[in-house]
Order: C-alpha cells, then sequence, then structure tokens
C-alpha cells in the first residue's frame, strides 16, 4: 500500500525529514547544539508558528506540520532512545570511579536547586505536588547541550569538564527514581503497591537481562553484522519498555534501566555507535514535538511572567550551584562556568514535565508555563555556556590554580585492534605503568580477555560514532593496529577529522603504505617489512660478534633514515653498497 504524495502525513514527514537535514549540519558548523535548533523548528513549522498564517495563505501548509499528534509516536521513541543512551553511561566502573562528583556534588546539586526553586514557587500558591514535581523537573540540566559545550571547547578533561559531566552523570541516575515516583504517582489510592509493582518489573526485567543479554549479543557481534547488532539493541530496548509499560509505569523507564543493563557488557560502545544515528533523529522528532506546543503568543499575553521565569530559574540554579561548588573548593573560575553552563532546565525536564501532564499530576496553566520557561531557557543555553567559558577564562586565577592536577593526571592510551600486535603495545605500556584502553572486534576475545583483567572492550572503531564514543578528545594517544589496509586510512582520516592534534601511531603493511599515512597526518607510520628487516639485520650483526651498542646505534641511525625518505615520499630501497678491498 503506497502512502500517497499530496497526504498530510507525507507531508509532515517530509517538513521533519529536511528540518533533520539542514538543522544538523548548520548547527554543528555553528558549534551550537541542534537541541535549539530542533526546538526552533518546531516553534517555527507548529500551528502557533507559520501553521496560524496557513489558512490564509495556502501555500505554507506546505512548511507546516499539520497534525501534532503525527509526531507523537516517533517522539516518545525519541525519548525512550535518549534515556536508553544515558544508562549506557551509567555503568559501575565509571560511578566508582566519579562516586564523589556523582553521590556528593551531583545529588547535592538536585536536592538544593530542588530546594530553592520550591522557594521560588511558593508565592504562586501551587498545591504542594504541582511544586514538588515543577521545582525537580526545573532542576536538572541539559547533557546534550552540556558535554557538547564542553567538548566543542576541549574542556572535557580539564575540572571543569569533570565537574559537570559528574553533575549530568547523578542527573542521569535521578531520572530512573523520578519517573517512577510520577507513574506511580498518579495512582493516588494504590501509591505503595504501584510503587511495588514498578520496583517489581524493574528488577524482573534486571534479572532477565543479566540471563540472557549476554548470550544474545555474543551471537550477534559473532555475525559481523551492524543491522543485526542494531536489532538486539531494539529488541532489548522494546521488550523493557513493554514490561515497565504493562504494570503502568512510563515506557521511559524500561528504556532506562536497559540502557544500565547493557552499561556492565562489553558491548556498551558497539551497541551506543548502532543507535546514534536514530538517537539523533528521533531526538529530533521529540524536540520539534516539543517546541509546536510552545505557544509564543502565551509570551507576547504575558512576557513577564514567562520570560521573568526563565531568567528567574536560570539565575537561581546558577547561584546554588556556584555557591555549592564554591563551598566545596572548586576556583572561581571553575564554579561560575560549571553554574552557568548548568544553569537551563533540559530535555529531560521536558520529559519528566510530560509524564506529569499525563498522569495528571499537573495540568493547566502552570504546566504551560513551565513548558514554555523550559523550552525558551533550553533554547538560550548554549549561550550561557558559551558565558560560562568567558567567566572561566575571565577568573584565570581559579583556573591556573587546578591546571598542574589536570595536566598531572596522565591520559589513556586508545589501542584500536588487540591482535598480535596490539597486545605487545600494551605490554610495553604495563611495563612503564601507562593507562590504556584498547578495542577489539572479536567478541570470544574480548570475552576472554576482560576475564583475564585486560581492559579491552568490544567495537567496530571503523563507525563515526564509536570513535565519539571512545572520547579521544581527552586521550593522550591513539595505537592504530589493525590488518586491513583501507580501514586503517578510513580511519586515520575520521580521527584527524575530528581530533588534528592527537598522537596516531599507525602500523603500516609497507613503505609505500606507509607513505600514504604519513600523508593524511599520522604521528608515527611502522612498516612491518622494514621493521621485520632491522631486527633480522640486528639479529645477523649480534650473532657475528659485532659488539651490541653499535649494532643498535646503526639500527636507529638506518631506521630514522627510512623514516625519513617515507615521509618525503622518496625510494626506501637500500642502494648497492661498493665492495672495498681491504688494505693491508
Amino acid at each position: 500500500m503506497s502512502l500517497p504524495l499530496e497526504s498530510s502525513t507525507f507531508q509532515d514527514i517530509i517538513v521533519v525529514l529536511g528540518a533533520a537535514g539542514l538543522v544538523i549540519p548548520a548547527f554543528a558548523a555553528l558549534r551550537i547544539s541542534p537541541v535549539v535548533g530542533f526546538i526552533l523548528v518546531g516553534v517555527a513549522v507548529g500551528p502557533f508558528g507559520i501553521g496560524h498564517f496557513a489558512p490564509a495563505y495556502p501555500w505554507l501548509g506546505n512548511f507546516t506540520i499539520s497534525h501534532a499528534e503525527t509526531l507523537a509516536a516517533p517522539a516518545e521513541i525519541g525519548i525512550a532512545l535518549l534515556l536508553f543512551a544515558l544508562g549506557l553511561e551509567l555503568s559501575i566502573e565509571r560511578l566508582r570511579t566519579m562516586r564523589v562528583l556523582v553521590f556528593r556534588t551531583g545529588i547535592g546539586q538536585i536536592v538544593a536547586c530542588t530546594f530553592a526553586l520550591i522557594l521560588l514557587l511558593l508565592p504562586f500558591a501551587l498545591s504542594p505536588t504541582v511544586t514538588l514535581t515543577l521545582a525537580l523537573a526545573l532542576s536538572l540540566s541539559s547533557t546534550a547541550v552540556g558535554l557538547q559545550m564542553l567538548s566543542a571547547s576541549g574542556r572535557m578533561g580539564t575540572q571543569a569538564g569533570r565537574t559537570a559531566f559528574g553533575i549530568l552523570l547523578a542527573q542521569d541516575i535521578a531520572i530512573a527514581p523520578l519517573l517512577l515516583l510520577l507513574s506511580a504517582g498518579s495512582a493516588a489510592d494504590g501509591f505503595i503497591s504501584s510503587l511495588a509493582m514498578g520496583l517489581l518489573a524493574i528488577g524482573g526485567v534486571a534479572l532477565a537481562g543479566r540471563l540472557l543479554l549476554p548470550a544474545l549479543f555474543l551471537q550477534a557481534a559473532r555475525t559481523r553484522r551492524p543491522e543485526l547488532f542494531l536489532a538486539a539493541a531494539l529488541v532489548v530496548l522494546i521488550g523493557s519498555s513493554v514490561a515497565t509499560a504493562s504494570v503502568g509505569l512510563s515506557p521511559a523507564v524500561g528504556a532506562l534501566v536497559a540502557g544500565v543493563m547493557l552499561a556492565e557488557t562489553d558491548y556498551r560502545r558497539q551497541v551506543e555507535a548502532a543507535i546514534a544515528p536514530f538517537q539523533g533523529l528521533l531526538l529530533g522528532v521529540f524536540l520539534i514535538w516539543v517546541g509546536m506546543q510552545l505557544d509564543l503568543g502565551a509570551v507576547l499575553a504575558d512576557p513577564l511572567l514567562i520570560l521573568g521565569g526563565v531568567f528567574a530559574v536560570c539565575a537561581v540554579k546558577a547561584a546554588v550551584i556556584f555557591v555549592l561548588l564554591r563551598w566545596e573548593g572548586r576556583g572561581t573560575g571553575v564554579a561560575g562556568h560549571v553554574a552557568t553552563l548548568l544553569a537551563a532546565p533540559s530535555e529531560t525536564s521536558l520529559i519528566l514535565l510530560g509524564t506529569a501532564a499525563a498522569t495528571g499530576l499537573t495540568g493547566g496553566g502552570a504546566a504551560q508555563t513551565a513548558l514554555l520557561v523550559t523550552g525558551l531557557a533550553l533554547a538560550i543555553a548554549p549561550l550561557l555556556g558559551l558565558l560560562g567559558q568567558h567567566i572561566e577564562t575571565r577568573f584565570g586565577a581559579g583556573r591556573a590554580a587546578t591546571a598542574a592536577s589536570d595536566t598531572a593526571a596522565p591520559d589513556r592510551t586508545v589501542i584500536i585492534g588487540f591482535g598480535r600486535v596490539g597486545r605487545l603495545v600494551a605490554a610495553m605500556l604495563d611495563t612503564h605503568e601507562q593507562p590504556y584502553i584498547a578495542v577489539d572486534s572479536d567478541p570470544d576475545e574480548v570475552i576472554r580477555l576482560r576475564a583475564a583483567g585486560k581492559p579491552v572492550i568490544y567495537g567496530d572503531a571503523r563507525r563515526p560514532e564509536l570513535l565519539d564514543a571512545l572520547h579521544l578528545e581527552t586521550a593522550r594517544a591513539v595505537v592504530l593496529t589493525i590488518d586491513a589496509a583501507d580501514s586503517l586510512d578510513t580511519l586515520v582520516r575520521l580521527i584527524r577529522e575530528r581530533h588534528p592534534a592527537l598522537c596516531v601511531v599507525v602500523r603500516a603493511r609497507d613503505a609505500d603504505h606507509a607513505s600514504r599515512l604519513y600523508a593524511q597526518g599520522v604521528t608515527d607510520a611502522v612498516p612491518e617489512t622494514i621493521e621485520s628487516s632491522l631486527q633480522l639485520a640486528e639479529a645477523v650483526l649480534v650473532d657475528l660478534g659485532v659488539p651490541m651498542g653499535p649494532v643498535i646505534a646503526s639500527i636507529h641511525e638506518k631506521r630514522a633514515e627510512l623514516r625519513s625518505r617515507i615521509q618525503a615520499g622518496g625510494p626506501t630501497r637500500p642502494r648497492r653498497a661498493v665492495r672495498r678491498r681491504s688494505v693491508t
């Protein structure tokens, strides 16, 4: 059955896909989170934007979304994928490493901001339930905008970056219990029983996942087919969401639980890479849908309330976070940067507000005002992030005080390909106490190596999404040891596009391949054929009785000579030496 080209549904799909095709590259070029762009598109194409004039000018109907309910189902899937991706970040290893930031600073921020926002909402005489719900939702900050701003400015590895990431991680953890409480809270007469059923459902999903997930993803990984790996991830996501929805909880709770389950497996990075394109597009649909709900007429009708609300919420949150971080000993610059970056509410605030409205906990003017305040604040979040960077630069004393501790901590080396060569590199890094993480595409080998205590994860690093998930911006170096020359060239190109200053050391097939890799910008390319020849020459000379010192010196000299020729693109075959008669 074909979809008529003139149907309104087809036009809505074209508008959404066209918006995604324009918004993502345009805002990426401006180094602004696409979150803002999608919300603005939703405002523009919705009933309160261009759609308001469509009855008078019918041709405008081609640029509007005629039925908001068309986007409802994709928007729900976008929410589920967002929470699924957040769950993938909640591994026990990461929480153990950042436990102080997450459980002291992060949870402290949520509690303190919620309390301050309750005080801010008291003059409006709302019911205690509505007041608490709005305060909790508005206390959260945007993970998408925050991490994008830190990554683009190269601050992920700084004290400000780690502090912001720890707070955002705590907020991600808090989403599950908040959604659980909001879903159970809709049944006022049976809150305890609803909460108990929800906890049992989550426990059942977690137990089933622990028993079934390793075998499921091992079989999917053995096929080496990305579409089957994606299918396995979607089966887990949908099954978990259906399980929680069947007991009256939000499907988003199940999606988050599914992500948390997979965070403890060897396939976390590959799952992130598999869902990333769909997550970005469907999250964009959700944000467009949110933008369509923003009534700009309501803003113009009462600008003092709406715009004042945006200013008040951001100011209160920034002040609370700043005081909290200064109390914990952060410098003025770092505290100001993090406080400003996290001042605006987030996309997860919209999810909580939507869940509360769907369960009847909030509604009417208060819910609409909170939605407008959140949407407008989220739209200016990148500007607040830039302001935070300026504050950190301006108050350089605080930043300088922490710079030494930031650079003193050794960053890891990323080894892509953990076969014979990769393991030898890792062994030498261990010898010199240099941290590393390795990536390999053989699932059975990854299981064996992890059981032996090696820091190896499963993944196909040829996929750009996995490279992003490895956070190479915080790495000290990357070593590429895979065999396939074409894949190696693709990897070098992708890494250099994203990280032009990163140290990249590559295993090359021969001198010609090494020369090509140098032309692509690698730091060092090591040709296997030349290294084998040099090792043979060293062994022969030592066996012939030549002293070890001169042999090693000559080998190093020959290696440097050949490297210079390869980098220059010249011939690497040694010239035939002229045999001289010895004079006695």
